[in-house]
C-alpha cells in the first residue's frame, strides 16, 4: 500500500516514511490501521502484505501481460514473486523503507510517487493496484487517468476492489493502535478512497480504461480493465522521452531491450 502524493494531497504523506508505517514494515507485523476522523479503523494486512504471494495475489498476476508496474508496492512480495516468474516488474512506493524491503527480495523498486515523472509512461503492459491502493490520493478518477497514462496501448489495469458496494472519500491517518490523549494534528490527515468494483468501472470508462475480467479470491475482489488502443496519452516530457535509460537501470542486467515492452 501507498499513500498520496504532496503534489495531490500535502498532509500525511511523511506518516508513510517514518513511524508507524515504517516501523511496522521493519518489523514485518502490525497492529497498523488508518482510522478516519471519526474514529473508524480499517486494518491494514501488515503480515500478508510482508509474507510471500498467496493464492489470491497469484490469481492477478497469473493475468499479468509484459512489464509490470506496481504502484505502492509496499514491501515488495509481488515484484519479488513476478520476477520470479519471469516477468520484468518495478515497484514504486513513496515509503523508503517499503523500497528497501523490495531490494533485499531481490525486487527493482524506486522511491516515487505515481504522480511524479515515471520510466516508460505510456508502455507498461500491466500496472497494478492492489491492496486498497486505489484510495491513492482520495480521487479515484484522477488516479485512474494517470494509470491510462501509464499502460501502452491496449495495456492491462489489475486493480483490487473493496468487497462491498462502496464509493467512500474519507480523511485518515495512520495508526498503531497507541491510545492518545488528544487527536491527530491537521498534518496527520491525508485522503483516502475506498471502492467497489461498480464504482471503479464508473471513474475507469471516461478514461479509456474497460472491463476485461472480474473475479474474487480468498474473500478478496479483483478487476481487470483494458486501456483502449485510442486513448490520447499527455504530452511527453523529457523525463518521459528519456524513459527508456532510466527504465533499464532499474531491472536485471539480464533484461533485453531498452522498452519496458520488450519482452515479459
Amino acid at each position: 500500500m501507498s499513500p498520496p502524493h504532496p503534489d495531490v494531497t500535502s498532509p500525511g504523506t511523511d506518516s508513510w516514511g517514518t513511524d508507524p508505517y515504517a516501523n511496522a514494515l521493519r518489523n514485518g507485523h502490525g497492529p497498523l490501521f488508518l482510522r478516519r476522523t471519526d474514529g473508524w479503523l480499517l486494518p491494514l494486512d501488515v503480515e500478508r502484505w510482508c509474507a510471500g504471494a498467496d493464492a489470491a495475489d497469484l490469481s492477478a498476476l497469473r493475468r499479468c501481460e509484459g512489464p509490470v508496474l506496481d504502484i505502492g508496492c509496499g514491501p515488495g512480495r509481488l515484484v519479488a514473486a513476478l520476477a520470479a516468474r519471469g516477468h520484468r516488474a518495478l515497484g514504486i512506493d513513496v515509503s523508503e523503507a517499503a523500497v528497501n524491503r523490495t531490494l533485499r527480495l531481490g525486487g527493482s523498486a524506486l522511491r516515487r510517487s505515481v504522480f511524479e515523472p515515471l520510466p516508460g509512461e505510456g508502455r507498461w503492459g500491466t500496472v497494478l493496484l492492489v491492496d486498497g491502493n486505489i484510495g491513492i490520493g482520495g480521487d479515484p478518477a484522477h488516479l485512474l487517468r494517470r494509470t491510462a497514462d501509464l499502460l501502452a496501448p491496449g495495456g492491462l489495469l489489475i486493480a483490487e476492489t473493496a468487497p462491498q458496494d462502496i464509493d467512500e472519500r474519507v480523511r485518515v491517518r495512520l495508526d498503531d493502535g497507541r491510545a492518545t490523549a488528544t487527536g491527530p494534528a491537521p498534518s496527520d490527515l491525508f485522503p483516502w478512497a475506498r471502492l467497489g468494483t461498480s464504482a471503479l468501472l464508473r471513474y475507469a470508462g471516461p478514461h479509456g480504461l474497460h472491463s476485461a475480467d472480474q473475479w474474487d479470491a480468498d474473500g478478496r475482489t479483483f478487476v481487470s480493465l483494458r486501456r483502449s488502443r485510442s486513448v490520447r496519452t499527455t504530452s511527453q516530457t523529457p523525463d518521459t522521452r528519456n524513459s527508456a535509460a532510466v527504465i533499464s537501470s532499474q531491472f536485471p542486467r539480464n533484461t533485453s531491450g531498452d522498452s519496458p515492452l520488450a519482452g515479459s
